[in-house]
């Protein structure tokens, strides 16, 4: 199964869950504890290793934020 490497552009997210509920591996979480600078928790990966690369939160994404790498 291919591997993904995930990126965010915390600073843009505005916080709505969309790519945290779509994730097929749950593995994207809401940090409660970590805010961008304009006061949205921004989203984390609890399991790097376990995301696939489908690119499911970034096409979810309303504000394009997130960009997925496939690894070979």
């Amino acid at each position: 199964m291919p591997k993904g490497v995930t990126y965010f552009e915390h600073d843009k997210c505005k916080g709505c869950g969309l790519c945290v509920e779509f994730c097929p591996q749950k593995i994207l979480y809401q940090d409660k504890k970590t805010m961008n600078k304009s006061g949205y928790n921004i989203v984390s990966v609890s399991e790097p290793d376990k995301c696939i690369g489908c690119a499911f939160c970034a096409m979810m994404c309303p504000d394009s934020v997130i960009r997925v790498e496939v690894m070979k």
